[in-house]
């Protein structure tokens, strides 16, 4: 695409949907729709003048769309609210009143619902191509998908000359709600094939437990000496089961004396290409792509199983309905706030 913002297409209710291009001085580039803030791409220049693309996406921005695709939805790439992974019994208790949301994998809801932010058509707000940023806005209305308060979410994008992309959520509410956010990518360091022979490293000791719904319990479980331990780097198909995988929370090893904490590091022997994710979050949750659909995405490669990984942070998934896990209610006299950065850069030959 023309470096800058492109047309995609309108919607079913007549709103425009593009895609936006930030690149910095070393040609790294992201590509990101205001349609469920998608980053479609996110490319990196090697030394050697390969072009890696290392998130998973579809070939057309109207393929986000299509029905075969949203059966079998796998979230590439897109923005995640209200409230992040299960919420068990799709219910919570706010200052003593229930509130029942819609649960679109019942019993439980999934990542805000039917429709959540991911499949919303977000406001442009800010962008400046030159200072590398955008941002959009979406307002979810009191009652959408059950959920109390209206919410006014801001979600700025920002790629620097290190290489280094970063998104900040920020949000506040007219009425107590519950809000957990997160970002959707899956990352693949190598352009294609699947993730099991890269590198990966969680800062984490210690992962939720999970009942047979995937939902967060309350209780923790140790890693060290099972085949969810990443708290060394590991090959991931050394490690995991692979005929399981994996799609779990880990509790990160938080820096108190700093915003930031590094939640997890992935790195490719093949391209040389590392990623490492810092945050303001709590949690990182580690999906190995056990389980991705059979997809045509970009470049016409098909995905299925381990095509990548996501490392999505948040607070602990549940937390609404877990009183001794992090407060997730944000009051009107609150702003949210989250941040997470992407960095990626190529290491050299040893």
């Amino acid at each position: 695409m023309k470096y800058g913002r492109s047309f995609c297409f309108k919607n079913e209710n007549g709103i425009d949907v593009y895609l936006f291009g930030l690149r910095n001085s070393n040609d790294t580039e992201v590509l990101i729709s205001n349609y469920g803030c998608i980053i479609k791409e996110f490319k990196f220049r090697t030394a050697s003048g390969d072009i890696v693309d290392i998130v998973l996406g579809l070939e057309k921005m109207e393929d986000y769309l299509d029905e075969k695709y949203l059966q079998k939805y796998p979230y590439f790439g897109a923005a995640i609210g209200r409230y992040a992974n299960r919420v068990s019994d799709a219910s919570f208790t706010i200052d003593g009143k229930l509130y029942k949301v819609s649960a679109n994998k019942k019993p439980f809801q999934l990542h805000g619902g039917w429709e959540g932010f991911d499949r919303k058509v977000w406001d442009v707000i800010a962008f400046d191509n030159k200072k590398k940023f955008i941002e959009f806005q979406y307002v979810s209305k009191d009652g959408e998908e059950g959920y109390p308060g209206n919410l006014t979410v801001n979600l700025r994008y920002e790629l620097n000359d290190d290489d280094e992309l970063s998104y900040v959520y920020t949000a506040t509410t007219d009425q107590p709600t519950a809000i957990n956010l997160t970002h959707h990518s899956y990352f693949n360091l190598e352009n294609g094939g699947d993730i099991l022979d890269h590198e990966l490293y969680i800062n984490s000791v210690n992962i939720l437990e999970q009942d047979e719904d995937r939902i967060s319990t309350g209780k923790m479980e140790q890693v060290i000496g099972t085949h969810f331990d990443f708290s060394q780097p590991a090959v991931i198909r050394e490690k995991m089961d692979v005929k399981d995988g994996i799609d779990h929370s880990y509790e990160i090893h938080k820096n108190d004396n700093e915003e930031l904490s590094l939640a997890a590091k992935l790195f490719s022997p093949k391209t040389k290409l590392q990623l490492e994710v810092f945050t303001t979050e709590p949690v990182v949750h580690f999906y190995a792509g056990q389980g991705i659909p059979p997809v045509t995405g970009k470049r016409k490669k098909t995905y299925g199983d381990y095509s990548g990984l996501c490392l999505e942070t948040q607070v602990h998934p549940n937390a609404i309905n877990i009183p001794p896990f992090p407060e997730t209610v944000l009051r009107p006299d609150e702003t949210y706030f989250q941040k997470t950065v992407y960095r990626l850069f190529e290491l050299p030959e040893k």
